[in-house]
């Protein structure tokens, strides 16, 4: 479990976070949103040691990660798998050797063996024939995908997602989505979704929490994020209706 206590952050003097605690549950997919600047990628980069609060706490499985050294918060790391905005490709490697990287770099696996487990991870996000294209002969989508299948080669505990769908038009998008559901199940993994897409959220997650203004404002299950009457959840995910209505009105002219 993910057990995030009261932490603070600021930068040069301007608070990001403020007094942020959050759970996240074994084995559930929890959508963490909010508007851009919010704070929600800041909060992600804490989960796995990359920042690290004013004050407070971030216990992973009972160990709070800003007080062990580095080799320990390197074995801590591993067992996140983490799918950037960008997806942060290698462009000067084939999509195989960008997902046997992790292999290679952190574990004492034969040849033979990184072979079958990467071509089992692409097979995972049905890309089983772009092992020897690079990155550049790729679409948007399907450089997520061979992204999604490196950050699940370790078999991971967690797996952290940044604006998953930024950037896809809708089909792609919810190709993505149905990717992320079936990892979940198919892994058994703990998810947690970055995002300010409804639509990824709605289609997705289990429970969402809201950051407004470098808190926790609100969360809840789905259905209480369908029934919930706050003006700051209401104004978001009306907004996001909109843009969503928009994108869809784009791609059919």
């Amino acid at each position: 479990m993910i057990d995030v206590r009261n932490i603070d952050k600021s930068f040069g003097g301007k608070p990001v976070l403020k007094n942020v605690s959050l759970q996240v549950h074994e084995s559930e997919t929890l959508a963490i949103i909010g508007r851009s600047g919010s704070g929600k990628s800041v909060l992600m980069k804490h989960l796995i040691g990359l920042l690290r609060p004013d004050s407070g706490h971030v216990l992973i499985d009972g160990t709070d990660i800003n007080k062990i050294d580095y080799d320990e918060l390197q074995e801590v790391r591993r067992q996140f798998g983490v799918l950037f905005q960008g997806g942060a490709l290698f462009d000067s490697l084939d999509s195989f050797e960008n997902v046997a990287f992790p292999l290679r770099t952190f574990t004492s696996m034969t040849d033979d063996a990184i072979k079958k487990e990467v071509e089992e991870c692409l097979m995972m996000v049905n890309l089983p024939d772009v092992g020897s294209k690079y990155p550049a002969e790729l679409s948007g989508g399907m450089r997520k995908r061979v992204a999604l299948a490196r950050a699940v080669s370790l078999r991971p505990r967690y797996i952290l997602y940044d604006e998953p769908t930024s950037g896809l038009d809708p089909e792609t998008s919810n190709t993505i989505n149905e990717l992320i559901t079936a990892l979940a199940e198919q892994l058994s993994v703990t998810s947690i979704v970055v995002t300010h897409d409804m639509h990824s959220v709605l289609d997705v997650a289990d429970r969402a929490a809201l950051v407004h203004g470098g808190t926790i404002h609100w969360s809840g299950t789905i259905q209480d994020l369908h029934l919930c009457e706050d003006r700051v959840v209401c104004n978001f995910v009306r907004a996001s209706e909109y843009q969503i209505g928009m994108s869809l009105s784009e791609s059919q002219q």
